[in-house]
């Protein structure tokens, strides 16, 4: 069986010494974020979630979930009893705002211990990772009506809530969505329609299941402009706020997946049911992006998650299995073999699994730190940077973490070896697990068209230049520093090739729109390099501060500059490739006519 230990001394690293979350006090919720308060979130969590839901991961997986005959779904075997636990400690309620019974903490408590529970079981982590996304859109546009009534309950996790858009013959594109939503006298809609791919639409875990439903109006437009945003409960609520009568809403099946098998992913039939609308008609999508940008965020941490746990298993098996010898000669000549950790190729998966690792945790913190600040600060101009910031980054973490995530398991378990191909070991969980991220919440593809196609071009591509510029002055402050320098010399070369290639997209992209496409995802991964790249120097940097000397150990220290030593040399240089591949254009694949695949 696998296991798992909460990281949270490199958690604390990144929040107190390279983000400086000090500086923040004058963010809502700060002021009161001291040490120990903080630390005794994350080792609350982090125990919950080593103790408790990482020896009910292989049982999810292994048993999965069951429809019944009359519809309704049985999670796991441990499931129902540890959210119950999940709820009785508090933790449902991290990020929930204090008026509806949450603890009102800063979002970048909730993405530390978020990553925790995803590591240790991200199937369970579906069930109330959605809930708090359908919280935060019901938040910005429901009527005070309908957050009086659903929020106090799916903020304190005593209800759940969903996503609905995607439809059998449309994912991506829900210009094409055919629900409908027909008025009723009393001013609710009767929502018809199927939705497929419905993470956790269905199961016994919450009393309620809140779905927030993309439909149309007889009267919508074609297109997205035409998609309007519903909320249809499982059970409609009674006089008193206790679930009433059953909605004409139910599990149609529940798919049977390669990977999160714990997590009901349901095709869920709407007949007529009663559903309220939320925000303006025809404006539905824009009220569900709230939510689609918070689980995108949630879907790049999802693929650190897993890359952390792959690595922790991978590391305890290389100190563990003994093969063959070292390259220099017998480690231990007493033995009958080496341990795998003296060979250089294992320890470069290992190295790779570290730094990319601990880089997009520090990333994924970096985007908590944005959301509270893009939602909190009281300076206007500070929170039109952090949500452009945040805008910009957002496809890099979840499509560049998720896929770094997927390879980093997958490596992980060459470690391995055959054990890792056999599923009593339960490695093999954590590469099926990971491979989900690179697909849903808009596939990675998407992403990257997101990124070149929109998000460079963010306020006339002032955006994009005041993140270079902020990359370009750490450079600066850091070059003559001879611990730092040659991380900083590599860092500086990376940050050329993506800023080249960006004009190179720029000057082609209106003259030829493919060869946007066609440079889209090596670009999305140049630039999460460089990101990274600029995460690792500031840890670095951090690392040889006073601050962090006086408060983390010496060999945590140490280690952390050979990880951004072994970034700067082993990892920064695929710019120049991911560079000449973008430039490359698209006229060589597009030439092939389309039977000649």
């Amino acid at each position: 069986m696998t296991t798992y230990a909460a990281p949270t001394d490199d958690t604390w690293f990144v929040v107190k010494h390279v983000l400086q979350i000090d500086r923040y006090s004058h963010l809502e919720g700060y002021d009161a974020l001291d040490e120990g308060f903080f630390k005794a979130i994350l080792d609350g969590v982090g125990r919950f979630a080593s103790e408790v839901l990482a020896p009910l991961n292989q049982t999810g997986d292994m048993n999965g979930c069951t429809r019944n005959e009359n519809g309704s779904v049985t999670t796991p075997p441990g499931f129902k009893a540890a959210y119950r636990q999940w709820l009785d400690a508090g933790w449902a309620a991290l990020e929930g705002a204090a008026e509806f019974g949450g603890m009102g903490l800063p979002k970048i408590v909730s993405t530390a211990a978020s990553e925790y529970v995803l590591s240790a079981n991200q199937a369970f982590e579906t069930y109330s990772g959605l809930t708090n996304a359908a919280t935060a859109a019901l938040a910005a546009s429901a009527s005070d009506e309908l957050k009086a009534l659903y929020l106090p309950r799916m903020t304190t996790g005593q209800w759940s809530g969903t996503m609905n858009l995607t439809e059998p013959h449309c994912g991506t594109d829900l210009g094409l969505l055919r629900t409908k939503a027909t008025p009723n006298a009393d001013g609710t809609f009767a929502i018809s329609g199927t939705k497929i791919f419905i993470t956790a639409g269905e199961h016994d875990l919450t009393e309620n299941i809140v779905h927030l439903v993309l439909a149309r109006l007889p009267d919508a437009p074609a297109g997205v402009r035409g998609i309007s945003l519903f909320l249809v409960p499982k059970f409609i609520p009674d006089s008193d706020g206790a679930p009433g009568a059953q909605n004409s809403v139910s599990c149609g099946s529940i798919e049977h997946k390669m990977g999160i098998r714990g997590s009901a992913t349901c095709t869920m039939n709407y007949d007529g049911a009663t559903g309220w609308l939320v925000g303006e008609p025809h404006r539905g999508l824009s009220a569900m992006f709230v939510m689609m940008n918070s689980a995108r965020l949630g879907v790049g941490q999802q693929g650190l998650a897993q890359a952390e746990a792959a690595f922790q298993n991978a590391k305890a098996y290389a100190l563990d299995r003994r093969q063959g010898r070292a390259l220099t000669g017998p480690s231990e000549p007493d033995k009958p073999a080496d341990l795998l950790i003296v060979h250089p190729d294992v320890r470069r998966v290992l190295m790779e699994a570290k730094v990319y690792t601990e880089g997009l945790r520090a990333l994924c913190l970096w985007g908590g730190l944005l959301v509270d600040v893009a939602e909190h600060s009281p300076d206007a101009t500070e929170r039109a940077e952090a949500e452009d910031r945040l805008a910009l980054l957002t496809p890099v973490i979840k499509a560049f973490g998720s896929d770094k995530g997927f390879e980093t398991a997958v490596n992980c378990q060459q470690i391995w070896g055959g054990h890792g191909y056999i599923s009593e070991n339960g490695v093999d969980q954590f590469v099926r697990d990971a491979r989900i991220a690179m697909i849903y919440e808009g596939a990675n593809a998407v992403q990257a068209m997101d990124l070149v196609g929109r998000k460079l071009g963010l306020r006339g591509g002032k955006t994009f230049e005041c993140f270079v510029e902020d990359v370009e002055g750490l450079i600066s402050n850091t070059s003559s520093r001879p611990e730092l320098a040659k991380i900083s010399t590599s860092l500086d070369r990376a940050a050329s090739d993506v800023k080249a290639a960006a004009i190179w997209l720029q000057r082609r992209g209106a003259a030829e729109p493919d060869d946007l496409g066609a440079g889209a995802t090596a670009f999305l991964h140049m630039f999460g390099v460089v990101t990274l790249g600029f995460m690792w120097l500031r840890m670095a940097e951090a690392a040889l501060s006073d601050g962090a000397a006086s408060d983390q150990r010496s060999g945590f220290l140490t280690t952390k500059l050979l990880a951004a030593q072994f970034y700067a040399s082993r990892i920064l240089p695929e710019t120049a490739s991911l560079r000449a591949k973008v430039e490359a254009g698209s006229e060589i694949m597009m030439a092939m006519s389309p039977c000649d695949f």
